[in-house]
């Protein structure tokens, strides 16, 4: 039968029993809606209780543009070399250790966000409460074995593989870098060049995943990343 939302609500809850903390990975190429999917996740687990699951991006281990075009590095910018690797899965440690999820001790810990406007990460802007016993992350590179990327694994309970439609993919990725003020042509070139050398990388990674789900089981499909 087909994977359903409802399938992946009861996957992800049986993760995180009572008194123990998870992690949950979304992995996928860029465009692939793995935020789009995190954001499901989080909204309908959490529903109108008090929020039990947070939701920490990747994305906010983007290396600054300043520190980018100091390593010579800003026309790759979103490849693995990217991103801090080593603090982000600290950081994933860091969760799975601190206090006890269930009882609400320990300190809460803060992640950085990532602005779209900007295109730059931020940091402290996303609280984990000592009480959330699940953390939803996702990112292109969860499943990359090498360097630093390899310990990333090593702290997620789960990784889960976004897989979407090519040409629906590159659709979505340029209509997103045109919202955030690239013009059609610059936002084509950089789809089908930087973005699409590191979506055929991610694409290698699949065979990792615990799960492979298509956007079809969504309850409805937005832009994702």
């Amino acid at each position: 039968m087909p994977l359903t939302f409802d399938d992946l609500l009861d996957r992800a809850r049986a993760l995180a029993p009572a008194g123990r903390r998870a992690v949950l990975g979304i992995a996928g190429s860029p465009g692939a809606g793995k935020s789009t999917l995190a954001g499901h996740l989080v909204r309908a687990l959490n529903g109108a209780g008090d929020p039990w699951v947070a939701h920490i991006p990747m994305d906010g281990f983007h290396l600054a543009d300043a520190e980018l075009d100091r390593l010579g590095l800003r026309d790759r910018k979103g490849a693995p070399d990217t991103f801090d690797a080593a603090g982000y899965a600290a950081l994933l440690r860091r969760l799975h250790e601190v206090g006890s999820a269930e009882s609400g001790d320990g300190d809460i810990v803060y992640a950085p966000g990532f602005e779209r406007v900007l295109e730059q990460p931020l940091a402290g802007a996303v609280p984990v409460p000592p009480t959330a016993r699940l953390i939803v992350t996702e990112g292109n590179y969860l499943l990359l074995g090498t360097g630093a990327w390899a310990r990333v694994r090593a702290q997620l309970d789960e990784v889960w593989f976004c897989e979407l439609d090519e040409e629906e993919r590159i659709r979505r990725l340029v209509a997103r870098h045109e919202e955030f003020g690239k013009g059609h042509e610059e936002a084509t070139d950089w789809v089908l060049g930087t973005d699409q050398r590191n979506a055929d990388l991610v694409a290698t990674t699949r065979d990792g995943a615990d799960l492979v789900v298509p956007m079809t089981a969504l309850p409805r499909v937005d832009a994702g990343t």
